[in-house]
């Protein structure tokens, strides 16, 4: 099922903390972690709620589950808009506080993490980044596409209206990210429908798969759809997207804005579809954005990110641009 990638936690209560504590040690047995990984999970997530407690006034904690090929991680994302730190590197090393404790925290979280990362600015906040693996992390192939979403369902709900979806095959990436018309389970109905045609499809063309999906979402109440594909021969990223997806492609010196059709997938699409071809030469990141993200983002506004994960930028992303009125997604995709 097609669904939020991340749930969301407040972390402004501390008699709140012991259940999520719960549900993040229950996600982890789910997915066959053992106990020893499980064990560092808790403590990690110990860690993190006492610092947003400490720090932040509204805290936030993400958690997804993803499968991975089969080697499933999760990951915890921290985001706070505390005082920030002028200084993270020096605040990961153990001893270093600045509340009067043993300043641990950091450090340890760090240690036990298989990927750990730490990203603040004085006066704007903190990200915190940590995924443990179910078995050792393999690493990616050259050339390959790393590919990080958020998407977080609307407060109150209990789907989410947003998904996203990717094929890969030894020729080719597509993904696709798609917002339900409104939201709850119908939107969710809707985006799954669509997942669903997305997989089936055989060819590449994002043009021709989103006329596939246009025919096998008309019983639902429809979707905007952005697709994007990369063609791993011809170095090549190809866009087409119909409604209010926002699509980004990001090069070492220049951005480009993707332009969408009007229409909704599902009830009425433009009889012309053109894709448009993007050499990853000049484009090496894309980024994708439903409507529940404002979408004046300015990079520049996050100083020596391109050192970082890509999940602390969509984190990032989401921080500062989370209309918090509707499900939200940030999808960051950059080739390694």
């Amino acid at each position: 099922m097609v669904d939020a990638t991340h749930i969301s936690f407040t972390a402004d209560d501390r008699s709140y903390f012991s259940l999520i504590k719960k549900e993040i040690h229950r996600k982890a047995v789910e997915v066959g972690m053992d106990a020893e990984r499980i064990h560092k999970l808790d403590l990690i997530v110990a860690e993190m709620t006492s610092n947003l407690f400490k720090f932040s006034d509204d805290g936030e904690l993400l958690l997804g589950v993803f499968s991975n090929g089969g080697a499933p991680y999760i990951e915890l994302i921290s985001i706070d808009n505390g005082p920030g730190m002028s200084n993270p590197t020096r605040m990961v090393q153990d001893g270093v506080s600045t509340s009067n404790t043993l300043g641990h925290g950091l450090g340890s979280m760090k240690r036990l993490s298989d990927t750990f990362e730490l990203y603040s600015q004085v006066g704007w906040g903190t990200i915190v980044l940590s995924r443990i693996y179910s078995q050792s992390e393999k690493p990616s192939p050259k050339n390959s596409v790393q590919i990080h979403p958020i998407v977080v369902h609307k407060p109150g709900e209990k789907v989410s209206g947003d998904g996203f979806v990717f094929k890969k095959t030894d020729k080719y990436l597509k993904m696709m990210l798609a917002d339900g018309l409104g939201h709850g389970p119908e939107a969710n109905f809707a985006v799954n429908e669509a997942a669903t045609a997305f997989k089936v499809f055989p060819d590449y063309s994002p043009a021709e798969t989103i006329r596939f999906i246009h025919t096998a979402i008309k019983k639902t109440r429809g979707a905007v759809i952005n697709i994007v594909g990369y063609d791993y021969q011809r170095r090549l990223w190809t866009s087409v997207g119909v409604g209010n997806i926002a699509a980004r492609l990001y090069g070492p010196v220049q951005f480009k804005n993707h332009m969408s059709y009007n229409g909704i997938v599902g009830h009425n699409i433009p009889n012309t579809l053109n894709e448009q071809s993007y050499l990853a030469d000049e484009f090496n990141q894309v980024m994708l954005c439903s409507d529940g993200i404002k979408t004046r983002i300015e990079l520049s506004k996050y100083p020596m990110m391109y050192k970082y994960d890509l999940t602390i930028l969509a984190a990032a992303i989401y921080k500062d641009h989370a209309r918090r009125n509707d499900d939200m997604s940030v999808v960051m995709a950059k080739i390694k």
